[in-house]
């Protein structure tokens, strides 16, 4: 679901994943995927106010769901070769849901009721962290720099950190003025670090090897450059 179909649906979700197909009713209701309310440039946030969409809390959920779609590359690469990060990929879009849920809900704006429905746990941030060191006990000692690669499953996962980087820093306004729940913002700081760790990770398991930083020699040192 994208997060223009998140707004839209917060105040129906009852689970933390949910699809499209998940709001239809008996009479297979369902709603328009487009509502023309934002013709003029300009989208609602989950407390009902409008704000122009290259707003900084559109900015910050247009690149949370950019990361959720890379995860959902790497997941796709990954299936039914290391089902058990497969399976915690899915677990973290449905997490980034949430996120998007708690940007979407500025604090500034939002009823007690609103804040409820967009709460996050930090046991969320927990697991994480239990996933990196569970994963890290399986990989060798990281001596050098890490050039993304290791196979196309662990490529897209160091792209999918680089754009959780790039969320990171797009929220750390809304986090700097009080517009975020504390956890949320912590968790996609802790992502980053998940999805390098699961980059080699999935690396190992596929038997394909990192490349890893090494200095290029220029004509004007000793060593030549490698052909």
């Amino acid at each position: 679901m994208s997060f223009r179909c998140l707004i839209n649906f917060l105040g129906q979700r009852g689970s933390k994943c949910v699809s499209a197909a998940g709001f239809m009713s008996k009479e297979r209701f369902y709603s328009k995927i487009y509502t023309r309310t934002g013709d003029k440039g300009t989208s609602a946030t989950f407390t009902g106010l409008r704000k122009v969409k290259d707003d900084e809390v559109f900015q910050a959920l247009g690149t949370t769901d950019e990361l959720s779609s890379a995860i959902g590359v790497a997941s796709e690469f990954l299936r039914d070769r290391v089902p058990d990060l497969e399976q915690k990929l899915e677990q973290i879009q449905c997490m980034l849901q949430d996120v998007g849920s708690n940007i979407a809900t500025p604090i500034s704006s939002a009823r007690e009721s609103h804040l409820k429905r967009v709460q996050f746990s930090k046991n969320i941030v927990l697991q994480l962290e239990h996933w990196i060191d569970e994963m890290s006990q399986t990989l060798p000692p990281l001596r050098n720099f890490i050039l993304p690669s290791g196979g196309k499953s662990a490529a897209f996962l160091h792209l999918a950190r680089t754009i959780c980087r790039r969320a990171e820093r797009e929220m750390t306004s809304l986090h700097r003025k009080g517009e975020i729940d504390e956890e949320a913002f912590k968790f996609m700081n802790r992502l980053s670090d998940f999805l390098f760790t699961a980059a080699r990770y999935a690396a190992i398991k596929e038997g394909r090897e990192e490349k890893i930083y090494r200095r290029i020699a220029t004509n004007h040192e000793d060593t030549k450059m490698e052909a």
